[in-house]
Parts: C-alpha cells; structure tokens; sequence
C-alpha cells in the first residue's frame, strides 16, 4: 500500500495522532435518525463531524500535521491548496502554533469559507476555477518562498488525523454494519477505512462522489457540482492506492439528490450540512450505499455558504411541493384578481407574489395573465389548488 513518496499510516500512528488532537479537535456525537431510518429501510446513524471545530473534519488532519513540523518547517511557514475545509483548518492550526499561513483556493469558493480561512490569520490567495489549479499555484508559492505545504489529503500525517473518526465510530457505535463516506481526494475515507478495517473488518465501506466529478467512481467529467469540498479531479496516488484495497464499493449522487438531503437534514434533524457533507445522506437516500442493518453517515462539513443555502432550501422546497408557481388568465376588469385571490385563500394558501402579464404575449383582448408564487403544504395541497382553479374557471398552468 505505498504511493512512489509516502507509505499508508498505521493504526500506530492514528492513535499516536489522537493524543496529538486530544483536547483540540472534538470527538463528535452520533445521531440515530428515525428519519433518515424510516426513508432509507436501514438503522441510520450519522457522525456530525459538520459540528467540528471550523466545521469540518479537516481540524483533525490539519492539527496533527503541524504538530510533527520541524522548528525549521515552522519558521518557513505553511501553505496549502483547499477548497474551504482544509483551508480554515490550516489557518486555525497555525495561528495556534504561532506560525504563518498562506492558502490558496479556488476564484469561485463559497464566501463563507474564504471569511473564515481570513479570520483565522492566513493570507487567502484566489487562484484558478478549482482545488487542482490552486494547488499548482500552491506548490509553485512553496518552491519559490521555502515555504512548508501541508497537503489536502496526500500526506500520511493529514490520513492519520482524519483516521481518529474511525477509531471514535469503533468506540461509539456497537453495531456498525455500513460506513458511507463522502470523497475528494480521499483522505477522510482513506484514514477512516485504516481504523476501521483494522478495529471493525467485517463493516462494509462504501465511498460516495458527486456524480460530476468522480474519478474514483470511473467518471470522467469535470463539471460543477454544488459538492465543492469534493470536486477534486485527481485524488492523491497514496490515497487511491489505499481506498482501491479498503473500499467496498464507491458510488455518485447527483447534485438534485445532495440538495435533497441538505434540505432534510436541515428542516427534520436540525443539521446544517454542506453539500460535500450531506453526499453520504444522498447516497442513502437514493438506495445507492445502505443495506439492511445499521449504517452510518458521516457528514463531512457544515460550511455551506448562505447565498447557495438559500438557494439549495428554495430548490429544495419547491420540489417537495411547499412552493407552487401557477400561471393562469382572468378577465382584465377591476375586481377580478380579488376573486382569484378569494379563492387561493379558501383553499388555505399563502400568496408570496403575483405577477400581471398583459404586453408581450398573445393574450386575447380583454384577458390578463397572472402568475401566481404561492406558499404551500405539500404536493397534495398543490394538486387540490389547481384542481379547485380549473373547477371555477381558472385553468392553470403548473410552472417548472
């Protein structure tokens, strides 16, 4: 299990990594959901790594790496590619250890995450359209300053950390039949499935990708995927060697499916997770990673930025019927409108904004179009609003 520079930790070395975040990093509590249980047909349990210090797993890594630094590798510096995560967690453990930190990360991060990689101390550097890009200009910054990189998911030191998860699920959980586990470049899964294939062999592991940029998976596309924390074209060679032998199974979700679980992670469990973080929910959700028995979900991070959040919950929403956008026509005469609005209200609806369409369209004379945004139950609520529309003369047309 070696890659042509590094060789895979040893369970040695994630328990000699847990005393070294001993006291930093949390050990995260473990939900059941009757929920998630209920529309998944398994016993879920999910480890909330997105209740992390800087709200993601990646503090583990991070921490444990900076503390087996040289006191020369310290006076350099560190740097580091990152999507979000492994960013602040860089910053945070540095400005700990009194040492600088520069992280590059891509031109389009969520705002959230690059305020919070600042906060911490580090200079942020924007650069290129995704994690590869900023790690090559990263590793460009590092040959040109002396600077120390602390890689994202390619160093045994980061592995190790992000392995203690495994040995927290072998203490926490007594029965554990299935791990789901989102990947990028394939550091928390590779650390994960080192502890537990050694504490746990019989438990299956499956890894989980978003389905537009998933190599591990045989994808080949490199597309845009709200799951940026795994949006990771090229995982690591030490990685891959090391998830190739442990995995059992590597799957996608799409993004529809990741919003999906974002939303009800959100609104039933009280859980703000990002989309990298609710990957291991989708996969469950769309019958891709659970079999019978128990099964946990590990959701990676939190850090979902609040302009796509607001974005993801609307989606979200819409699809599962509690937003309705009707288009429909009425005669163009005062008073008209407050009786379609009469009837919205009977049927218990709540009206967001309607929207005149007179100009413009082929509309006969006399006749307005509306459109209506409404606020609503449930898809069988829509569907009883349409119904009483077309029975008092107000065909309307569902809008997509």
């Amino acid at each position: 299990m070696e890659s042509t520079t590094r060789t895979a930790p040893t369970l040695a070395d994630l328990e000699a990594a847990r005393a070294r975040i001993d006291g930093i990093a949390r050990v995260t509590p473990v939900y059941p959901s009757e929920t998630l249980s209920r529309l998944s047909g398994c016993s879920v349990q999910l480890k909330a790594e997105n209740l992390q210090r800087t709200g993601a797993f990646k503090i583990r890594g991070a921490v444990n790496t900076i503390a087996t630094l040289t006191p020369e590798e310290k006076a350099a510096g560190v740097a580091a590619a990152s999507a979000g995560n492994h960013g602040q967690a860089v910053a945070w453990a540095a400005r700990e250890a009194g040492i600088g930190a520069t992280i590059f990360m891509p031109q389009d991060s969520p705002m959230a995450k690059v305020d919070a990689t600042r906060n911490y101390g580090a200079r942020v550097v924007l650069e290129g359209a995704g994690f590869d890009e900023s790690l090559a200009a990263a590793e460009t910054h590092v040959a040109s300053t002396g600077a120390t990189f602390v890689h994202a998911f390619e160093d045994e030191r980061v592995i190790a950390g992000q392995g203690t998860i495994g040995l927290e699920l072998a203490e926490q959980l007594d029965e554990l039949g299935t791990v789901v586990i989102p990947i990028g470049g394939g550091g928390l899964a590779a650390g994960v499935a080192i502890a537990l294939r050694e504490l746990r062999p019989g438990v299956r592991l499956v890894g989980v990708q978003a389905e537009a940029v998933s190599p591990l998976a045989g994808g080949t596309a490199h597309g845009y995927t709200i799951a940026e924390g795994i949006a990771v074209k090229q995982p690591g060679a030490l990685t891959s060697a090391i998830l190739r032998e442990l995995l059992d199974d590597v799957v996608t979700v799409t993004d529809e499916q990741i919003s999906h679980a974002i939303v009800l992670l959100l609104e039933r469990l009280k859980l703000l997770v990002e989309g990298a973080g609710a990957a291991s929910v989708a996969a469950l959700l769309a019958g891709k990673a659970g079999e019978e028995g128990s099964v946990c979900a590990i959701l990676s991070g939190g850090n979902i930025d609040a302009t796509l959040l607001i974005q993801v919950m609307r989606h979200g929403l819409t699809h599962a019927g509690r937003y309705l956008v009707v288009r429909t026509r009425l005669g163009d005469r005062p008073g008209e409108l407050i009786k379609l609005l009469e009837l919205v209200a009977h049927e218990r609806a709540n009206v967001v904004s309607v929207e005149h369409h007179r100009e413009g369209m082929d509309l006969p004379i006399g006749q307005t179009e509306v459109e209506l945004t409404l606020a609503m139950r449930d898809d069988a609520h829509c569907d009883a609003l349409r119904a009483a529309l077309a029975t008092n003369g107000y065909p309307a047309e569902r809008m997509s």
